[in-house]
């Protein structure tokens, strides 16, 4: 028997009851203590302040006191800490020890997903593959909205969607297969009549756009597939051609005439397999490297990421000899250069080319060890198939196919790889397509398929050819190539206007604000923006928690309520955001309790203040930090910090509050409003036995859609570094967003209309980004910001081109704009 029960055993009457109260309340407090490291390990967690939530929980499975449920709650928690801080040997010992504890529940079935990650890149290759095979098993087994406990999905949570542009790079030629460079584009297109060696005519070769700014929409696709002109507001005419720059305050192009392409796609071994352009290249690009270029085909390409080395396609030429096949025919070859001060240099032919059979369309993962590429080499598949070699000891191994899930008996071409590793690639032999060659992605881990083939939609992929697909990690925004105009291979843009998944996932935390406890069974309506809408009633869990699945793009608003609390509502939206990530929504709720006799009415309006003070008293007006005008409704409430006593009144039209202090007492003001940021400020004490003071508090609040203009944003002609003055303004949002830590908003930069429209759009990106990064340098996370430029496209005054201005009515167009998407 432990020595503590054998204490307690031997003990009699009132002595053992006295040790069985002190065991008692001994076990209380240490519940307590967990709860509160747990709160706090929490808040950190979800603020992403990942370092200290990973402190918080290690502390926390230290402790005995856990139950089953919370151990797993937590490990769960802290190998996600560990998963972003790119830490994965300790996230995969933690996800193993989570899994060791039983088959997850759907809320935590992602368990499997992040621990085939760590197990990825730690090389455990195999492994990965048994767990995302696992996750994608429990995936499809789990209905749509349904991967957590009491989930709903509201709204129309459909497919993701997209806006597709013709942009004005494009000619009669052919351009396709774009790769990033620097802040550019390189892309291949054809030499035509204009190339620099007329010899070279009907050749394929590597064009450069420096700034991918430049690459302007002139129209732009929906889900329906159907182009509309940004001119007119109306499909092309099928007969006539496009006409490029048409806009009234941008100079014309080379490109300002009526065409019409002829272009169609031929076989691998021919080429690239595509017919060689007729006409230059369009838009302000340029020849990317004279070094590179031969009177063959040149491209596409792959560059490394610090844009040091470049690995290319090109027919097979070396040392100014072309060489041949048996049968007498010019096959394609892998090269590769290095950038130094005089240009491209060192041209390599990669070690597993062959003059039997073509090998091209390279493509480099971020971090340079992996090389996919297409082949037509015996052994494949069939027809051209991926594949894959590492490069090891400074080498590149003997490349590996892809396999049957990636590669069919047709053509699988034009791979790339994104920073996730996820791989995109042009098929005419996989299931699903709309015709021709359609885009597809796989997730890839360390070279290896863990994931299932997807599909993308429409209007990426069309009846026509769609390939060449370029894009970031979270595919928010990227370049393809697709003959769906006229049969020549144009460029595209595209831009994600939605989550991937057509819903986000939001668990909303409902709690007592006096104890901070979860409150169980608090009912949630939720109402979803737009006519026809139902809306959903939810009951929160025993973690006071409510999980849903909310539709992209759209407003709500969630009516909280609880037996013996005060209503509340909060509003939310999904606009802007275009993250995988789930969001955490908390909301207090406030207990009913009567108001002491000296409590002051629901709302005091001008003119009733007291000629004399006899007691101190606290008074403010309730703003909006955009329009300055007062705010009714606001729920006030003012904490003694003394006894944490709590009185509260709501404003009326005036938007005033007023409260009557004890001196000797620091005091908490909290003002809350739905669709309102909260706003939360200390009071300090007033000394005891002092002369009654007037103290005076006024608030603004922040609300979804306000614009806070800073005007004193200001930058050197043609720049968009930060300069001195600038910061100083810029430090005032860096507290704004301390203070409000749930807000995320849009950062928009605007010019005046001196110099042309398209520069003026590069420079308000440039300068947009700049204020992003400086805010990041102070701290503020990146995922809680979006930068946009918008050139002289909303200008305050007439100050138009061709309209004289002075230089100050120009610098009221020079402004930097903070537009509220999520607040609490």
């Amino acid at each position: 028997m432990p020595l503590f029960c054998y204490a307690y055993h031997c003990l009699k009457g009132p002595l053992r009851g006295l040790l069985l109260v002190c065991m008692l309340l001994w076990g209380l407090g240490v519940h307590a203590q967990v709860d509160t490291l747990r709160q706090q390990a929490d808040r950190y967690f979800y603020t992403q302040s990942y370092a200290r939530a990973i402190e918080g929980y290690v502390a926390l499975l230290r402790q005995d006191s856990l139950t089953v449920e919370g151990r797993k709650d937590v490990l769960y928690n802290l190998g996600y800490a560990y998963k972003e801080l790119g830490e994965s040997p300790k996230a995969e010992t933690v996800y193993r020890q989570f899994l060791e504890l039983g088959e997850p529940t759907p809320q935590y079935q992602m368990a499997y997903l992040y621990y085939a990650q760590a197990l990825g890149y730690n090389g455990k290759l195999d492994e990965a593959q048994r767990m995302y095979a696992r996750y994608q098993e429990l995936k499809n087994a789990t209905p749509q909205g349904s991967n957590n406990a009491g989930t709903r999905a509201v709204g129309n949570a459909g497919k993701a969607t997209y806006r597709v542009e013709n942009l004005n790079i494009n000619s009669t030629g052919s351009e396709f297969s774009p790769a990033f460079f620097r802040e550019g584009l390189v892309y291949v297109a054809g030499k035509g009549a204009g190339g620099a060696n007329s010899a070279n005519k009907g050749y394929l070769d590597l064009y450069y756009l420096p700034n991918r700014a430049d690459a302007r929409p002139i129209s732009f696709f929906g889900a329906d597939g159907k182009e509309i002109s940004l001119s007119t507001g109306l499909a092309p005419s099928s007969t006539g051609g496009r006409k490029l720059g048409r806009d009234t305050y941008t100079r014309s192009t080379s490109n300002d005439s009526p065409t019409i392409g002829t272009y169609a796609p031929i076989g691998f071994s021919e080429g690239l397999g595509l017919k060689s352009a007729t006409t230059a290249a369009g838009g302000s690009a340029q020849i990317f490297s004279k070094e590179l270029s031969t009177r063959y085909h040149e491209g596409p390409v792959t560059f490394s990421a610090d844009g040091s080395q470049i690995i290319f396609t090109r027919n097979n030429y070396t040392e100014g000899r072309s060489g041949r096949s048996s049968d007498n025919v010019t096959k394609l070859k892998l090269y590769s250069a290095e950038l130094t001060d005089s240009g491209w240099s060192n041209v390599q032919e990669l070690p597993f080319n062959s003059d039997e059979y073509s090998t091209g369309h390279p493509a480099l993962s971020r971090d340079g060890k992996l090389l996919y590429f297409v082949s037509d080499r015996p052994g494949g598949q069939g027809g051209t198939d991926i594949y894959l070699s590492r490069r090891e000891n400074e080498r590149w191994s003997a490349p590996r196919n892809l396999g049957p899930q990636i590669n069919t008996t047709k053509d699988e071409m034009f791979p790339f790889v994104d920073e996730n590793g996820n791989l995109y690639f042009a098929s005419s032999g996989q299931a699903a397509g709309l015709g021709g060659l359609d885009i597809y992605t796989v997730p890839m881990l360390n070279g290896a398929v863990v994931g299932q083939v997807a599909h993308l939609d429409a209007p990426i992929n069309s009846a026509a050819d769609d390939f060449g697909l370029i894009t970031d990690g979270n595919r928010s925004t990227g370049y393809f190539s697709s003959n769906r105009l006229r049969g020549d291979d144009d460029i595209f843009r595209f831009i994600r206007e939605s989550s991937l998944s057509g819903c986000r996932n939001l668990t909303l935390r409902v709690f007592d604000e006096s104890t901070s406890a979860p409150l169980d069974s608090a009912l949630v309506i939720v109402k979803a923006r737009g006519e026809g809408r139902d809306q959903q009633e939810l009951y929160t869990n025993a973690n006071g928690e409510v999980n849903i699945c909310l539709e992209a793009n759209n407003d709500f608003i969630f009516e909280v309520s609880h037996e013996g609390y005060l209503a509340g509502t909060v509003g939310f939206t999904t606009s802007g955001f275009t993250d995988e990530k789930s969001t955490r929504l908390e909301y207090s709720l406030l207990k009913f309790e009567t108001e002491p006799e000296d409590a002051l009415p629901a709302s005091i309006s001008g003119g009733q203040g007291r000629d004399k003070l006899v007691i101190s008293t606290l008074r403010g007006t309730v703003t909006g930090e955009s329009d300055k005008k007062p705010i009714e409704g606001v729920k006030i409430v003012l904490r003694n910090k003394c006894d944490n006593s709590v009185k509260q009144t709501v404003t009326g039209p005036d938007g005033r509050f007023e409260f009557e202090l004890r001196e000797g007492c620091d005091y908490q003001l909290i003002a809350s409003k739905s669709t309102y940021g909260t706003n939360t400020n200390a009071i300090k004490k007033i000394p005891a036995k002092s002369e009654p003071k007037l103290v005076s508090a006024d608030l603004k609040m922040l609300k979804v859609g306000d614009v806070v203009t800073l005007d004193n944003i200001y930058y050197d002609s043609g720049k968009w570094d930060i300069r001195t003055d600038a910061a100083r303004e810029l430090d005032k949002m860096v507290a704004t967003m301390r203070k409000y830590p749930s807000l995320r908003f849009e950062i928009g930069s605007h010019t005046d209309s001196q110099g042309t429209a398209q520069f003026n759009q590069y420079l308000s990106e440039r300068r947009a980004k700049a204020v992003l990064n400086y805010l990041a340098s102070k701290g503020i996370a990146r995922n809680r910001m979006a930068a946009k430029g918008y050139g002289e496209t909303s200008l305050i005054n007439q100050c138009r081109d061709g309209v004289l201005c002075t230089e100050e009515e120009h610098q009221r167009n020079r402004r930097t704009e903070f537009k509220v998407l999520f607040i609490k």
